[in-house]
């Protein structure tokens, strides 16, 4: 592919809309992920609740579950301004605002299952977003922009993290938490704006016309187009391909705080660190994507990836050092930056068009499952091991997924050039 056509693909309207998709999706999750637990931590809550708190993510490993109804049904309430997508958008991020700025005026040391409540509501209405949104993005980028378009919304998706994980730490050192939350959930007007400036979806697919036909055509459609035994292996690859990166960065925050860290530090430092990598991680691997194809892409970016979880052994053994922590900090990000690129491709290229919305709550809830189940028992682990060999024990699981990868993604097939 040419410099120009890549320089083409780019800096078309789709890949901006796929900008501002990312940032309004990992904006909540980086919220329950990120500074919902160091908020947790500095209240002088355990490791052990801590590390439950991640059940509360279980939205986003069952959305597929009511996936079908943002299918078939728009919200009467939007229905002559917005279309079947946009209405579910908006009517999400209007509450997540809502959610997220109420959450500082709760007392962890005695209302701690309130909290819980609260934030389980913010993961199914952060999930629900999700459908919606990767409904909407996977209609609207042809075939062959998928890989480019899925790394520049990762790469706004992560970039989104830096508000909770960074901005809103640094402002908790300063700022009660009554005003760090509502300031933070601010920030879910870009995706508002989103929502409001776009068109809805052009209708070239047919949308389900029952409840019933909404839940079963997308599973049959799947299961007859790859059949039984390969579609089992593709969603056990869903599965494992993010298992030890997801529990190597589950605590990641009081990892930090452990070793001594700053709110502060960690925010300028361990955050930022991040930015650059994450940024020429994401458009380097949709780039190189459109070159070498999807399949191969998942080969080296999960080796990369891989590697970069041992940096934190490295960190864990050492235990101190800003220049070390923001190194590891670089290449975690770079590696996750690749490989998330082309597993989100992946996704996207096993799913059809007229089923968007249900198959790809499905394909994403699984790779959510490492994320709230495995790493519920991080902090079990840790308390146990200690943070060093965690993080082997990280490595190790990030093994089958890759072993995976001779079935489903083979390095020679005439697959790896599509979408």
């Amino acid at each position: 592919m040419s410099t120009a056509t890549i320089r083409q693909a780019l800096l078309n309207r789709r890949m901006l809309i796929c900008i501002f998709t990312g940032l309004a999706s990992g904006m909540p999750l980086y919220l329950l992920i990120s500074l919902v637990p160091a908020w947790l931590r500095t209240e002088g809550v355990g490791l052990v609740e801590i590390g439950f708190f991640a059940l509360i993510g279980l939205p986003y490993t069952w959305k597929f579950l009511w996936s079908p109804l943002l299918d078939r049904y728009q919200l009467s309430l939007f229905s002559r301004s917005f279309g079947l997508r946009r209405s579910w958008m908006f009517a999400t991020q209007i509450l997540l605002f809502a959610a997220i700025a109420a959450l500082g005026f709760f007392d962890p040391a005695t209302q701690i299952w309130s909290i819980a409540w609260l934030c389980l509501a913010i993961a199914f209405l952060s999930a629900t977003q999700d459908i919606v949104l990767d409904a909407y993005r996977r209609q609207i980028l042809p075939d062959q922009e998928l890989g480019l378009g899925n790394s520049i919304h990762v790469n706004a998706y992560r970039i989104a993290g830096l508000v909770p994980g960074s901005l809103s730490l640094i402002l908790a050192d300063s700022l009660p938490w009554q005003q760090v939350f509502p300031i933070t959930a601010a920030f879910m007007f870009v995706g508002i704006g989103l929502t409001i400036s776009v068109a809805e979806p052009r209708a070239h697919v047919r949308h389900p016309t029952t409840l019933q036909s909404a839940i079963v055509e997308p599973f049959n459609e799947f299961f007859s187009r790859q059949g039984v035994r390969q579609a089992s292996l593709i969603l056990a690859f869903m599965l494992l391909y993010k298992l030890g990166d997801s529990m190597a960065t589950a605590l990641a925050t009081p990892f930090y705080l452990d070793l001594g860290f700053s709110m502060t530090q960690i925010g300028l430092i361990a955050k930022h660190a991040a930015l650059w990598p994450m940024i020429f991680g994401g458009i380097l691997g949709g780039i190189l994507m459109l070159k070498i194809g999807i399949n191969r892409a998942l080969w080296l970016f999960g080796l990369v990836q891989i590697i970069s979880i041992l940096g934190f052994a490295v960190l864990a053994r050492v235990g101190e050092g800003l220049w070390l922590l923001g190194l590891v900090i670089s290449f975690e990000y770079l590696g996750v930056g690749l490989g998330t690129a082309a597993f989100v491709a992946f996704i996207a290229r096993s799913t059809h068009p007229a089923f968007a919305a249900t198959q790809l709550a499905l394909f994403t809830a699984l790779t959510a499952v490492p994320r709230t189940m495995a790493s519920s028992v991080t902090g079990i682990i840790v308390e146990g091991v200690g943070w060093e060999s965690f993080f082997y024990l990280c490595t190790a699981l990030a093994i089958p997924g890759m072993l995976l990868l001779f079935k489903v993604a083979p390095w020679n097939s005439a697959q790896q050039h599509s979408g």
